[in-house]
């Protein structure tokens, strides 16, 4: 992997990881019933959002997962289909 290659996924994982770490913070602070919606950037979220916030933890979790592997220097990986036939 080139250095500039590298230096962008460095910065989407950097951007990703800061986005997990605030879905997770307002996850908790649904759940705990501290307070009755938590805002992040322009979405505001209440306690009817968790299963939404939920999937969306899932997404930036696999996101980082993908970019941590990208710059261990693991390639992503491939689904490929097998349709066994007789012939």
């Amino acid at each position: 992997m080139n250095k500039a290659k590298k230096k962008r996924v460095q910065h989407r994982l950097e951007w990703w990881s800061k986005h997990l770490e605030r879905l997770m913070e307002a996850h908790v602070a649904l759940v705990e019933g501290g307070v009755r919606s938590f805002k992040i950037e322009n979405r505001e979220l209440t306690h009817f959002d968790i299963s939404s916030l939920l999937r969306d933890i899932a997404e930036a979790e696999k996101k980082v997962d993908e970019l941590e592997a990208t710059l261990a220097g693991h390639g992503t990986r491939k689904i490929v289909g097998v349709v066994p036939r007789d012939w």
